[in-house]
């Protein structure tokens, strides 16, 4: 990759998998799929600490990305302020709060915080405003703002490509905030805003507190969304079905693969129009990490714009907290 100008010192909280463990094993010229992993490919970050209470997880992490700096706690560097320009927030939701403030009392220049941005949409709406009122940029890892196809399946959509869109399906699992989040961050990103319409039985799949509750949404054009949800503890899935005018668009593998089906004249029933045969082809999701940190680097540099921030994260939440809210008298399945 071409050398850039300025290097960016970065702090990573938290040393689990979306910080650097997805990537422990994976070579140095495979796509990155962490935090660490993504900083270290690109040539305008050095990695000069981290924070984990956990000594083992601590350590490993340390070792595999050359860090030099571990600490147990943010609390240990209270002294450091103005030592770190980007700061990524990769601990369990709940610590969330806690440490983004302890992030912005240190002044980066940006945060990198993992989604969910906290545990409420009252909390999260306090750390966004918290980095404004402090002009710190503050961007949200919902990783497909940055995936080539995804941004250029909207594109097609807002250009009637697709022409109009009759409906759409989708499906995760593993608990509204921590998934489904990402899921309807995506759907803002496509269809603009949408409403609930209503919500089915929720269902303990994952992370406290945080179930999985099947939806119906609309867009603001009237496109009805069926938001369903299976159980995480048979297996992942996040899959996505546009149905369009002209053709059937699925986003499956969440973003791995892709399938097309068209719509053209019968050749056995005169007068009808069928799906032809799917178009299958790989997904470029494993491109979205290192496009973010490409584009954080930027923003911070030269004052470039980010794809995904605390307002996109706040809207999804408030759907999210919607969703949770509607189902919360209904018995978890």
């Amino acid at each position: 990759m071409t050398q850039v100008a300025q290097i960016l010192r970065t702090l990573i909280i938290g040393c689990g998998n979306i910080a650097g463990g997805f990537d422990a094993q994976r070579a140095g010229d495979q796509l990155p799929l962490s935090h660490a992993g993504a900083y270290t490919r690109h040539s305008g970050y050095r990695l000069v600490a981290c924070v984990e209470p956990v000594a083992d997880r601590r350590a490993a992490f340390m070792q595999r990305w050359n860090v030099s700096e571990g600490y147990d706690s943010i609390g240990e560097l209270a002294t450091h302020v103005g030592q770190y320009d980007v700061i990524s927030i990769c601990s369990t939701t709940t610590a969330h709060v806690a440490d983004v403030m302890a992030a912005i009392a240190l002044k980066p220049r940006l945060i990198f915080c993992e989604k969910p941005v906290a545990p409420s949409l009252a909390e999260a709406t306090q750390l966004v405003e918290a980095c404004r009122a402090a002009g710190i940029h503050f961007a949200v890892n919902y990783n497909r703002r940055w995936d080539p196809d995804v941004l250029q399946l909207a594109g097609e959509l807002a250009a009637g490509h697709w022409g109009s869109v009759r409906a759409v399906s989708a499906v995760y699992n593993k608990g509204i905030l921590n998934n489904g989040s990402h899921m309807i961050d995506l759907l803002h990103l496509l269809f603009g805003r949408i409403e609930l319409i209503g919500t089915g039985p929720a269902r303990a799949d994952g992370f406290a507190g945080d179930p999985s509750v099947p939806a119906q949404l609309q867009t603001q054009d009237g496109v009805t969304i069926q938001l369903a949800c299976t159980d995480a503890r048979d297996f992942s899935l996040f899959e996505l079905h546009i149905m369009t005018e002209k053709a059937v668009l699925s986003m499956e593998n969440g973003g791995m693969s892709w399938r097309t089906r068209t719509a053209d004249e019968s050749e056995v029933f005169a007068g009808y129009r069928n799906l032809g045969p799917e178009v299958v082809r790989a997904g470029r999701l494993l491109e979205a990490t290192l496009a973010a940190v490409t584009e954080i680097h930027k923003a911070v540099v030269s004052g470039g714009s980010l794809s995904s921030t605390g307002e996109n994260a706040l809207q999804a939440l408030r759907v999210c907290e919607a969703v949770h809210e509607c189902a919360g008298n209904t018995k978890q399945s």
